[in-house]
């Protein structure tokens, strides 16, 4: 696979060879759902964050990894199939379809890829809008994970590059308006999600992806993990840093887990 990304217009050309998934999501916000039915790209099915791409919160941050079982069940339930391309889109700047595809990937599918600009411009290309839910046909996805890397918080400190992906006010500590333990794991670089995306709210190209994370230090020579608040932004620079042709862990955890142990270090 070429790229983990797809423009409006090849999603138009292939929406009947495609599954697609709706994950719209807002942090702290309502479920997606309403405004899916309202409209949503043709053949979408919803995917609830929370419900089937996440545990309960926990001693493993506010959005754990799904159970294998749980996981596997939910993309059946959405139609995915093992032999069929994946598409996931969001109306979140792609963060929510971001820890979709990683999760995809890292449970085995090959083939997933991120709608580049998200629902507004899949509007803005004059995509067509159906209404309403779509019920697809049960499908035949087969959960294999680890063929993604990632790392728990036991190994965190010896990863040689750790990006954290917040805002940088977080990253500082200067404000955190989310977690009770403002700050940032040690050694950590910031490279925020919100730098991933041009003006028109597309991914920057390879090269100036790689210009951009190189200026961090992150440049692929080295091992890199990357982590935010609660494991779900993180999995965007986890994207661009594939587009960039950068392999990168993630820590699912992530800051609200690593907080959880009030042993563990924080800068």
């Amino acid at each position: 696979m070429a790229t983990p990304l797809i423009s409006a217009t090849e999603l138009h050309e292939r929406i009947g060879e495609v599954t697609v998934l709706d994950v719209r999501y807002r942090m702290g916000g309502p479920g997606g759902r309403g405004e899916y039915e309202r409209g949503h790209v043709p053949r979408a099915s919803y995917v609830d964050l929370d419900a089937d791409l996440a545990a309960p919160p926990g001693e493993g941050g506010r959005h754990p990894l799904p159970t294998v079982e749980d996981f596997e069940t939910a993309m059946r339930r959405a139609g995915v199939r093992n032999d069929r391309t994946v598409v996931v889109y969001d109306d979140w700047s792609g963060l929510a379809a971001g820890r979709a595809w990683w999760l995809l990937r890292y449970h085995g599918h090959t083939d997933v890829r991120v709608l580049d600009g998200a629902w507004a411009g899949w509007l803005a290309a004059g995509g067509a809008v159906h209404t309403g839910t779509v019920l697809p046909g049960r499908g035949d996805f087969t959960a294999r994970p680890g063929a993604m890397p990632l790392v728990e918080a036991d190994g965190v400190l010896g990863v040689p590059v750790l990006v954290d992906a917040r805002a940088p006010e977080r990253f500082r500590g200067e404000t955190e308006p989310v977690d009770p333990v403002a700050g940032h794991i040690p050694g950590a670089v910031n490279v925020p999600t919100t730098t991933n995306l041009n003006a028109e709210g597309r991914f920057r190209s390879a090269a100036e992806l790689q210009a951009l994370y190189a200026a961090a230090g992150v440049d692929g020579s080295e091992d890199v993990a990357v982590y935010c608040g609660s494991g779900v932004t993180a999995a965007h620079d986890v994207l661009a840093l594939e587009v960039a042709g950068i392999r990168a862990a993630l820590y699912p955890g992530s800051w609200s887990g690593w907080i959880t142990d009030p042993s563990r270090p924080v800068a």
